[in-house]
């Protein structure tokens, strides 16, 4: 098993770019002509390239990888405390590994449970939790510590300034800027109001249905919009997402397996065409139901506690809540 110390604010892979090794020759007298047959011979060694090459799976593993805890950076509260921010990167585009709350997932000093997921979807999962520390915290840091399939790795939050984040920066984070960063409609936005209906804490046996309820509104901000139908030479830095409410229901916590019904948007930044996710190429937010209430029945697979995570998001900004579910046999 190998140890890894990781700086915050870390530059994690953001996906599949098709900008990576490509210059561009901009002297025409430096282009050769290139003949019918010349041409031809060419287009024949490409294609003779290309199905050499090796597939993208092999450069993207789909499971068998670690996940990274990071540190995404701080914002200072009303009145003076300040929240340290969350995410992970998952380095599967499969695999979904679960690492239950002790010492392979553990936060200190105050753990080892401080609120962090023990399930993890694959990829980039960006401001997934925060952690409430005083005004006084000083020069203190909070690390997240996450053991798996074999690999120790750590996050290190402080407040040091140049992890101080806004909601801009949230907002570019998640995509809601484009692949510029940056959208005026972006400015102003509020957060979306997210009221969970059902009771907070829930029994059902395993494999009978249990209906869950949430309410969300927000203010139009950013207004919606889709992703475009083809993506090309998306950003490593600065990612593209759909903007416009939407609402998902979640595992957060939990060993077994959970089936929605209706399927639930990905919350995960699968870029894949056809993931169902705001991040893949022509997903569009779909109409809000009426009465801005979601309604969704969660499946168990086997007993236990779990918790089922409601997520509100604009593109931008989020709002979420929990429900914890006990389930027999």
């Amino acid at each position: 098993m190998s140890s890894r110390r990781l700086s915050p604010r870390a530059v994690w892979p953001r996906g599949n770019s098709s900008n990576q090794g490509i210059d561009v020759i901009t002297k025409k007298d430096r282009v050769p002509q290139i003949s019918a047959l010349g041409g031809g011979l060419f287009l024949l060694l490409g294609a003779a390239v290309l199905m050499w090459a090796p597939k993208t799976r092999a450069q993207a593993p789909a499971r068998g990888q670690n996940v990274v805890p990071v540190y995404e950076g701080f914002w200072r509260q009303a009145d003076g405390s300040f929240d340290l921010l969350f995410g992970y990167y998952n380095r599967n585009w499969e695999e979904e590994i679960h690492v239950p709350v002790g010492p392979g997932n553990t936060l200190e000093p105050g753990g080892p449970d401080q609120g962090q997921p023990t399930h993890f979807f694959p990829r980039r999962n960006q401001f997934v939790f925060k952690i409430r520390v005083p005004a006084n915290f000083g020069n203190k840091e909070v690390v997240w510590t996450l053991t798996s399939n074999g690999v120790t790795e750590s996050a290190y939050a402080t407040l040091r300034p140049a992890y101080a984040i806004d909601e801009i920066v949230m907002m570019a984070n998640f995509g809601a800027g484009g692949q510029t960063g940056f959208d005026p409609a972006m400015m102003g936005n509020q957060p979306p109001k997210l009221t969970i209906e059902s009771p907070k804490a829930l029994t059902v046996k395993a494999g009978e249905p249990l209906t869950l309820s949430a309410v969300a509104s927000d203010d139009g901000k950013p207004k919606a919009r889709p992703m475009p139908a083809y993506l090309v030479g998306q950003s490593h830095f600065v990612p593209n997402s759909a903007t416009g409410l939407r609402l998902s229901w979640f595992k957060y916590r939990g060993a077994g397996k959970v089936e929605f019904d209706p399927p639930q948007t990905k919350v995960w930044e699968d870029r894949r065409d056809g993931g169902n996710s705001p991040w893949s190429a022509g997903w569009q937010p779909p109409p809000v139901p009426a009465g801005n209430k979601w309604t969704v029945r969660a499946t168990f697979s086997d007993p236990g506690t779990y918790t089922l995570r409601a997520l509100a998001h604009d593109g931008g900004l989020v709002d979420y809540g929990d429900v914890i579910v006990t389930v027999t046999r």
